[in-house]
């Protein structure tokens, strides 16, 4: 690499961990300690603040300055950047994952003091538009700092309130942040328990870095949403849903996606899905534009009957008006 390209991936790695040994940084960049030194000084001229730790386990660290280095963002973007971050971050829009996640984690650890004032001031003065009903809403401050715990790989503690549970307090290894349907989890090693878990962060509360750095353990998954996902297979639902529905069943399957599964049943499908709300088979047989029976549960047979009375009379209103 040239020394241009080379201290743009030493930045890139230095924003990406609180902390890199020094043998480590030399070795993924492929260069001399002495080499390695002399590109950190050059970030220093450019006012990267960038940390060293002498000695044979010496190391960096970029840390957060009077201002954003430069070269990057003006005050009043970086503050636009994370007041928008923020906002998706912690609603239920359609798209946002962890990479918008890493993006706010980047732009915060480097945010000095003053502006972190001025993004909270705008964002709590700041009406926007919620997550559709039914989706749970968390303070975003949660989602930001389990996301650095996770890049930093620091332990965290935190209340929980589970499922009809008492509200205990956990101290967890954090691993990865998973971004599934409406809702966000944490995939962690309970300290306590001795085992892995997938937590809601709409249930954790004022959630807490303890200092101590951890070596990241094994999965017992191929990756974290796939640890999520069974988990939430094996979690008993409030409802087991059954609908014939007249249409094809690749059509159908697209709509759906994995939160459900579609059968062929003669020239259409059957579709099978187990929830806790009825919010979510209403809205997906509503986008289907297609003819369905309700077989089960009997809950959404009413619940379907009463927005179909809703509609109506909204028609019904329309038709008066005109």
């Amino acid at each position: 690499m040239s020394t241009s390209e080379r201290m743009l991936r030493l930045l890139s790695l230095l924003q990406t961990h609180r902390y890199w040994p020094g043998p480590e940084l030399s070795g993924r960049l492929e260069v001399s300690p002495r080499t390695l030194r002399r590109d950190v000084d050059r970030l220093r001229d450019l006012g990267y603040q960038v940390d060293a730790v002498r000695g044979a386990a010496g190391g960096y660290q970029l840390r957060a300055g009077g201002s954003l280095p430069p070269l990057l963002l003006e005050d009043e973007e970086a503050v636009a950047v994370a007041v928008g971050l923020r906002t998706a971050a912690a609603s239920a829009v359609a798209g946002v994952d962890d990479w918008s996640v890493q993006a706010l984690s980047k732009v915060l650890a480097l945010m000095p003091p003053r502006l972190r004032r001025q993004m909270d001031a705008v964002a709590s003065q700041t009406e926007a538009p919620g997550p559709w009903e039914g989706a749970p809403v968390f303070d975003a401050s949660v989602l930001t700092t389990l996301a650095q715990a996770c890049r930093d790989s620091e332990g965290v503690r935190f209340d929980y309130t589970a499922r009809e549970s008492e509200t205990t307090h956990r101290r967890v290894e954090p691993l990865r942040l998973v971004s599934l349907g409406r809702r966000w989890y944490l995939v962690a090693w309970d300290r306590d328990r001795l085992d892995w878990r997938s937590f809601r962060l709409d249930r954790i509360e004022s959630p807490e870095p303890t200092g101590q750095r951890f070596r990241p353990r094994d999965l017992p998954a191929d990756d974290a949403l796939s640890f999520v996902r069974d988990g939430i297979r094996r979690m008993p639902q409030r409802y087991a849903v059954r609908v014939r529905v007249a249409m094809p069943v690749d059509e159908l399957a697209r709509q759906v996606g994995r939160w459900g599964d579609v059968t062929p049943d003669g020239g259409g499908c059957v579709l099978e899905m187990n929830v806790d709300s009825l919010d979510w088979p209403v809205m997906v047989l509503a986008g289907t534009g297609a003819e369905f029976v309700v077989e089960s549960p009997p809950e959404l047979v009413e619940c379907v009957a009463e927005v179909g009375r809703r509609f109506g009379r909204s028609g019904d209103r329309h038709d008066l008006e005109a």
